[in-house]
């Protein structure tokens, strides 16, 4: 960008647009000019592992997949050689091509700049770049992957040998205050590490992998089970230790690291290859793009912002989203980038609909009279299918089954360029089905229907083979079964895909208003979102006051008033025109669909019908109620939230204590709770600040098992150690002990624990024993999911459709999710997920219509007795009773069924069946699972 000039709603963007050196509309990304290219340099994507050329494509999947010259080119620097010029078939190359300026009016800004790996090469005590075994997280991630320097195959760069022994240095450029490193926690890679070292195993399940590290900040969404996971694996080992790494060997070239362990002292260990776990660093071009757009900047370098609004920056009409907030990870990242998208409609919502283009798809061809012609596509994914099942042999077998007319394998089926590929051959080699053999549906057959559409055939005539969940995933140490498990689930889509129907699909009007459920800070916040963007938001919150948790909390870390900051937003919120307030409400019925909901609400007020096209749930969760530690049987045992609440008021008997001791994980990370509740230590960093801030004599002490003080909470916990407060380590098999005492004549909590690294009991005598407790899932919620028909997580949390393609949907259509309903959060976190949720939901409302699946039960009413066991069953409230010319018949809503065919396999009849899934094609599918000679097997010693 060049710069820009204008005021909100009204910017004038000047950008410069590089040459490309191609001419895009005439690139085929064939490939041809990179072969030929003579110039040869390291790859900077591939982290400079492997080289590329002058002229290439910059990754597998860019988007467009197209060409370009870079700046090594002999001819752009010396006027020699135009090879790729006289090569190039399609005449893409340009060399006249200029620096173009393009000015472009737009009424607001999103800055997704992205974040920086931290260059460990500028400290030398890393020996990076120095040492040939010693590689960063980011070079490792190019080793794993299929389209890395190896093709996916772990090597060193000394030999290129398969590492047997592997060490990952944890906090490399974070967590550290020393010049040039990052004093903040980057978040992200104690569970990036836990996934690298799992994939080693995959690769070589005889790999020793070491994980060095100080705490284990698993503190996401299941990130604790995924943290149990990778330790149980054999030959996995997290030790908690501040390494060096010493020397190298000058002929194995082995690393040499040193480390202490309580148990051993300080030890020397040899690693075939070492991998630094480097921390984020804000964008390069952070400083230079502060002063291009008038943004300020925080002391880390990252986009200041404020807790109230963490996508607005100091400039009015430009927003941010993702790494350049600070260091974030992908759901992080995508729920961000919904909610500045749903900050700029509320600034734009006057231009809503008025810029855009319906997507016109080609006409449908009619192939229901022709003889199958089927397209078998089997995809690599990367390494995920390629380095497990043999595809060029699957794509063989596949060429040989019946009606299959045309077979290939691709990289990336879901890549832009593999799209095209399969639009192209459906309409060159006529192709009326199309069998994709690569992963879930779940995640990409919404895609792939969309690429059938293209090429136009009824998306139905489409088939997915999972042969990488159901297949390469599960068989990872059984190749040659795994290949032939891919032949047969190839085959068995065949078969199925050879009886496949065109189906229609369902217009649904869309009622443009919205049901939030909770008033708290995320759902009061959604709410308005929603209203400043044009639409009426029911908001309904079962206490008689709005504010939820946050009534119980009066300051965060970063010193935000909260309830200065609650009282505005409940203001704004009963001010707003089209909000309307429900509160000491109670839902006693929920029903319909997306775009079409009625819900049911009684309160003060009476009974409403509420119609609405969408719902969120934002019903929070609760403090967990301790058993443990005398809470309940001692006033002087407290809850974190109930030590601000006395803070606040002033309670003199905490204010003035001789000795405050914390102890957490309280109710969580168990095996009853089998999560980290991820907000209690910034909550007890936070309260200890507080309590030394009155009385700076207090002796606090915090006794934790990993201190999760993530992102900025870490400059903190580092300023709470700082002012003396004690941080004391206990391991889960010795907890703390907790009784009262009486010393001295005065009553006092005595805590025991056991501190592994001076190896004794320590004693702490203390006035008050605060405990931070689980968070834990509102009591409401399993009520809440039955009525909206959601699910919810083993934890009991909601559970959203995908933690990283969807993390603020449910799988229920036109449903919604933020705040501590789908798990613990800081308030700037809830308020990031309530923008992001009303960013989805104004997707919705802003239509006029939805498409329904076809993919429906329907009834035969020849066959229906009216038992009504299929009505019994159906969840969605999908299927009734009416009045027919045969007499009372079941029928089906296509509307309101999902699709997931209980009703079918209850009738007795078999008067229901499924659309899409009909008797035919399942049998077909049950046929073909056995190959025909086992098949006669079967059937002569039946006989």
């Amino acid at each position: 960008m060049d710069s820009i000039v204008g005021e909100a709603g009204d910017f004038t963007v000047t950008l410069i647009k590089k040459p490309r050196y191609i001419i895009e509309d005439k690139c085929t990304g064939c490939g041809t000019c990179t072969e030929y290219c003579p110039v040869q340099y390291p790859d900077r994507f591939n982290q400079d592992i492997s080289y590329s050329k002058a002229v290439h494509v910059y990754f597998s999947q860019a988007f467009p997949l197209v060409a370009y010259i870079d700046e090594s080119c002999l001819y752009l620097k010396e006027k020699k050689c135009t090879l790729c010029e006289r090569v190039c078939q399609a005449g893409a190359i340009d060399f006249g091509q200029k620096p173009q300026k393009v000015e472009i009016n737009v009424g607001a800004v999103i800055l997704a700049t992205g974040l920086e790996p931290y260059d460990p090469g500028a400290n030398p005590e890393y020996h990076y770049g120095e040492f040939a075994n010693v590689v960063t997280s980011m070079d490792f991630e190019r080793l794993l992957s299929a389209t890395g320097a190896y093709g996916g195959e772990i090597l060193r760069a000394s030999d290129l040998k398969h590492p047997h022994k592997i060490a990952w240095i944890s906090c490399v450029g974070s967590r550290r205050v020393t010049e040039g490193e990052n004093s903040y926690c980057s978040g992200v890679c104690c569970t990036y590490n836990q996934k690298q070292v799992i994939l080693t195993k995959e690769h070589d399940a005889t790999a020793e992998c070491t994980i060095f590290h100080n705490d284990i900040r698993s503190f996401g969404k299941d990130f604790e089970r995924f943290y149990q996971r990778t330790a149980d694996l054999p030959g996995v080992r997290f030790i908690r230790s501040y390494v060096s790494i010493v020397r190298e060997d000058p002929v194995t070239k082995n690393v040499t690291i040193r480390y202490s362990t309580p148990d051993e002292g300080v030890k020397e260990e040899d690693f075939e290859m070492v991998v630094l776990s480097v921390g984020l660093n804000p964008p390069e071009e952070a400083k230079a793009m502060a002063g291009k757009f008038g943004i300020d900047l925080n002391a880390h370098g990252f986009c200041l912002t404020d807790s109230t609004n963490p996508m607005e920056t100091s400039q009015a009409g430009i927003f941010v989203s993702g790494g350049f907030l600070g260091p974030a990870d992908i759901p992080d990242s995508v729920l961000t980038a919904s909610a500045a998208g749903s900050q700029c409609g509320e600034l734009l919502n006057y231009r809503r609909g008025k810029l855009s283009t319906a997507r016109v798809y080609p006409p449908e061809r009619d192939v229901s009279g022709e003889e199958p012609r089927i397209g078998v596509f089997v995809c690599h994914c990367g390494a995920n299918i390629g380095r497990i099942v043999n595809v060029p042999e699957a794509v063989e077998y596949a060429q040989s089954l019946p009606n299959v007319v045309y077979a290939q394998e691709q990289l990336f089926s879901c890549a832009t360029n593999s799209s095209r590929e399969i639009t192209d051959m459906i309409r060159e080699k006529g192709l009326n089905r199309v069998v994709v053999a690569a992963c879930s549906p779940r995640t990409l057959e919404p895609l792939f229907r969309d690429t059938v559409r293209e090429g136009g055939l009824n998306q139905y005539y489409y088939e997915m083979a999972n042969i990488r969940e159901h297949n390469s995933w599960v068989h990872a140490k059984e190749k040659e079964d795994a290949t032939q498990k891919a032949k047969d689930l190839i085959r068995m889509s065949v078969a199925r895909a050879r009886s496949l129907e065109p189906l229609p699909e369902y217009d649904l009007p869309v009622d443009n208003a919205a049901l939030v459920v909770g008033g708290g800070i995320a759902g009061m916040t959604c709410a308005l979102s929603i209203a400043d963007q044009g639409h009426e938001v029911y908001l309904v919150e079962k206490e008689k006051e709005l504010g939820g948790t946050a009534r119980r909390i009066h300051y965060t870390l970063e010193g935000m008033d909260v309830q200065a900051y609650l009282n505005d937003l409940i203001g704004k919120v009963y001010r707003h025109p089209l909000v309307h307030v429900y509160t000491g409400a109670t839902i006693t019925e929920a029903g319909g669909y997306i775009g079409n909901f009625v819900t049911r609400v009684k309160s003060g007020r009476g009974t409403a019908e509420i119609r609405h096209g969408a719902t969120v749930i934002a019903i929070g969760a609760e403090e967990y109620k301790p058993t443990e530690y005398l809470y309940g049987q001692d006033e002087r045992v407290m809850t974190q939230l109930e030590l601000e609440e006395r803070i606040a008021k002033g309670d003199e008997k905490v204010l003035n204590a001789g000795g405050v001791v914390m102890i957490q994980c309280v109710g969580c990370r168990n095996e009853e709770r089998n999560y980290c509740s991820k907000i209690c230590c910034s909550h007890a960093v936070k309260n200890a600040l507080k309590l030394k801030e009155k009385n700076p004599e207090m002796d606090v002490s915090i006794l934790f098992r990993d201190m999760r003080t993530y992102g900025y909470a870490e400059d903190y916990y580092r300023e709470a150690s700082e002012k003396d407060v004690k941080f004391i380590r206990f391991e889960p098999e010795d907890a703390p002990q907790v009784e009262a005492v009486v010393e001295e004549g005065k009553p006092v909590l005595r805590v025991t624990v056991a501190d592994p690294i001076l190896g004794q009991r320590l004693a702490l005598d203390a006035d008050c024993l605060v405990l931070s407790a689980a968070t834990i899932p509102s009591a409401a919620t399993p009520d809440v999911a039955s009525l909206f028909k959601v699910t919810l997580n083993p934890d009991g949390f909601f559970k959203e459709a995908h933690v990283k393609l969807r993390p603020v949907e449910f799988g229920t259509d036109g449903v919604y999710l933020c705040g501590m309903a789908q798990y613990p959060k800081h308030i700037p976190e809830t308020i990031s997920q309530a923008y992001g949720a009303a960013g989805r939901v104004l997707t919705l409302l802003s239509r006029d219509i939805v498409t329904a699946s076809g993919a429906v039960a329907r009834v035969d009413e020849e066959k229906c007795v009216s038992c009504g066991a299929c009505i019994t069953v159906c969840s969605y409230g999908a299927i009734d009773f009416y009045e027919s010319p045969r007499g009372r018949r079941a029928r089906v809503n296509p509307v309101l069924c999902k699709g997931d065919g209980v009703c079918n396999t209850v009738c007795p009849t078999s008067a229901v069946s499924l659309k899409h899934f009909t008797d035919e094609e399942i049998l077909n599918q049950v046929e073909a699972a056995v190959q025909e000679e086992e098949l006669l097997q079967l059937i002569d010693s039946a006989v």
